[in-house]
């Protein structure tokens, strides 16, 4: 240093050469010594880019990237936090789906106080699993899984996720939210071909406290993966399966061994599922109160098994069991095991007889509601039977029961001794008006709601016999009922005693405005629902009636109704506060008259349906959603 300092060589400058001979050693050496130092340096011809670029690439200093998944991995699982761990997973997909395979369980904690207790906090909240996430389509991908379940760690942890109708998600992205999700608690897969066996089994070890599995037309997934949860998530307490055809008997006696917690058990179209599984099922698993068994290859001796070990089944669904026979639901009877069975739906099952629907009402003495559905061996004898012996019914549905008539029905209404609530009649073809003397039927004063939906037979003879049998009720449902005129109803309407509140005339186009303003005058105290779609004999006049006397209406649907301008005018000056829904859908002679009008109405109104009023045009539509930005406009 001293011999630097007392040199007293030549201070001239030489303008023809430099002291460095190469040009790139100079500006490595500018580079080493800083920017602090003046160095002179003529201008001379610049390099070539490609021998710079060379030169470039060889002193260029090694990056992050050249190291190894198993080195990364051991940074990563060393953050001190779910933030930063976050923060690296965005920086490229190879770090994102790195991320996704660190359980938490190899996440190192730090050991100082502070940090003790902020991990301790974090633990508390990741532990919640209350967020949800549901992914369709294309939107289901591993690195969209990979990033939920590295993103949501920190926030609470995922609690539910349900994946459809997806072929873009893998084994993989499954494994990666075992990996990051260990608060799962629910999990759904539907139509979801390219998920396996592989993709359960990193669920089973990673989310032990899985409590809802629902598996529908998942071909890949076999009894393996199915004994894997079983073994995996002992919590189990919801079970569906649907459509699976590599799940068979095998899967379903693991899930009875070694899930005691099961309550609930749905099981349809599974070709591979038999007695066997379904027995063993419903014989270990004692707290099993929901159980579900549609299209199954299952006999008589299921059913046997249902009625002698299922003491904690409160609701029960049988339905397209072909090879289940007229002894298999007399078991119900005999057996007395279904004592807490609350709720039963039989559907498209042929040995539902007379026989065995008498059965049923005796040996399920709770039963409170009913439902028959495409059961085409029961008659009149059966349903007044089943009315005697269900002593606690208080719903009772009959749908596309096309043997059953009006006289069966009436009088098996009238022997219910029960407190029947509810009846509802779908599509029964057998019943046709016929002239039949009630007078010496006692009524069913307990009846609050009747639905008659789409049974053509029904006409105005058939609602003069319900006048009498139904003096309480309170929601009328008639849709499809196009036999039905004003002399039929208005009877039933003058009897009713309680105040009618939801009133359904949907397809009733025969009747007239006396019978809405008749409606209206009776019941305008109560009346909170009324559905007038399609009866295009109604027109402003029952606006009127209704604008009059419907105080606390709430919902009011005139579709393809007789309704002007000059309707909508009368309910935008009526003092109608609870109007929420108004729906004017085909109803051509509203026009850009109106639009004054329902601005107006639509100051209280959450919803407003205009489809198909075509003489709206499109601007004054267009002003009139800017206008009503707080409803839901259909236009």
């Amino acid at each position: 240093m001293p011999a630097l300092v007392n040199y007293s060589g030549d201070d001239e400058l030489y303008p023809g050469g430099s002291f460095c001979s190469n040009p790139m050693e100079l500006g490595r050496l500018y580079t080493t010594v800083g920017s602090n130092l003046d160095v002179y340096y003529p201008p001379t011809k610049r390099p070539h880019p490609m021998f710079e670029v060379i030169e470039l690439d060889q002193y260029q200093e090694p990056g992050i990237e050249v190291l190894p998944d198993e080195c990364l991995f051991e940074i990563f699982r060393r953050l001190p936090s779910g933030k930063e761990r976050s923060l690296c997973a965005c920086v490229s997909k190879r770090w994102l789906m790195l991320m996704s395979t660190i359980c938490k369980d190899e996440i190192e904690r730090t050991t100082s106080v502070a940090e003790t207790v902020s991990s301790d906090e974090n633990q508390d909240v990741e532990d919640d699993g209350y967020l949800t996430r549901c992914l369709d389509g294309k939107k289901a991908t591993d690195v969209r899984l990979a990033s939920i379940a590295v993103g949501t760690s920190c926030r609470g942890g995922l609690g539910k996720l349900s994946i459809r109708c997806s072929n873009y998600v893998t084994n993989r992205g499954l494994a990666a939210v075992a990996h990051g999700c260990p608060s799962l608690r629910s999990l759904c897969l539907w139509n979801v071909s390219s998920i396996g066996d592989e993709g359960l089994f990193e669920i089973a070890k990673g989310c032990h406290m899985l409590e809802k599995l629902d598996l529908c037309h998942c071909s890949s997934i076999s009894n393996k993966g199915l004994i894997a949860i079983a073994e995996g998530c002992p919590n189990l307490t919801t079970l569906n399966i649907e459509s699976c055809t590599n799940i068979g008997n095998e899967g379903l006696q693991a899930i009875a061994r070694l899930c005691p917690k099961l309550q609930s058990i749905s099981i349809k179209d599974c070709p591979l599922v038999g007695d066997h599984g379904v027995s063993s099922l419903l014989a270990s698993a004692s707290n099993l109160s929901r159980v579900k068994l549609l299209a199954l290859n299952i006999t008589d001796f299921s059913l046997a098994v249902i009625c002698h070990y299922g003491k904690a089944i409160s609701n029960l669904v049988l339905s397209g069991l072909k090879n289940v026979s007229e002894r298999g639901f007399w078991v119900m009877e005999s057996a007395q095991g279904l004592q807490k069975l609350v709720s039963l739906t039989v559907s498209s099952c042929r040995g539902v007889t007379d026989t065995s629907i008498e059965a049923i009402g005796k040996g399920c003495i709770n039963l409170k509601q009913m439902c028959l559905r495409r059961c085409c061996l029961v008659s009149d004898s059966g349903l007044i039977a089943f009315a005697k012996a269900a002593v606690s019914l208080e719903s009772l549905q009959l749908e596309e029961c096309k043997r059953f008539t009006q006289s069966g029905i009436i009088v098996a209404l009238s022997n219910i001794k029960t407190k029947l609530k509810s009846l509802n009649l779908v599509k029964c073809t057998g019943v046709k008006d016929i002239d039949m003397e009630v007078s010496m039927l006692s009524p069913c004063k307990s009846l609050q709601s009747l639905a008659i939906q789409n049974c053509p037979g029904f006409g105005t003879a058939s609602l003069a016999m319900i006048r009498n049998l139904c003096p309480q009720l309170q929601h009328l449902n008639l849709t499809g009922l196009y036999g039905i005129t004003d002399a039929g109803l208005l009877p039933l309407l003058e009897n009713c005693e309680a105040g009618l509140v939801n009133v359904n005339l949907t397809g009733c186009w025969n009747l007239t405005d006396n019978t809405v303003s008749a409606l209206a005058r009776l019941h305008g105290g109560t009346l909170e629902v009324l559905n007038l779609d399609g009866c295009w004999k109604v027109t402003d006049a029952s606006l009127v009636a209704i604008a009059n006397n419907c105080l606390v209406i709430n919902d009011l649907d005139v579709s393809k109704c007789a309704i002007t301008d000059a309707g909508i005018a009368i309910l935008s000056r009526a003092s109608l506060p609870s109007l929420q829904v108004l729906s004017l859908s085909g109803c051509s002679d509203v026009s850009n008259k109106s639009v004054p009008f329902l601005t107006k109405l639509g100051q209280t109104l959450l919803g407003l349906n205009l489809q198909n009023c075509n003489s709206i045009g499109s601007s004054k539509m267009e002003l009139l959603v800017e206008k009503l930005w707080r409803c839901d406009i259909l236009a």
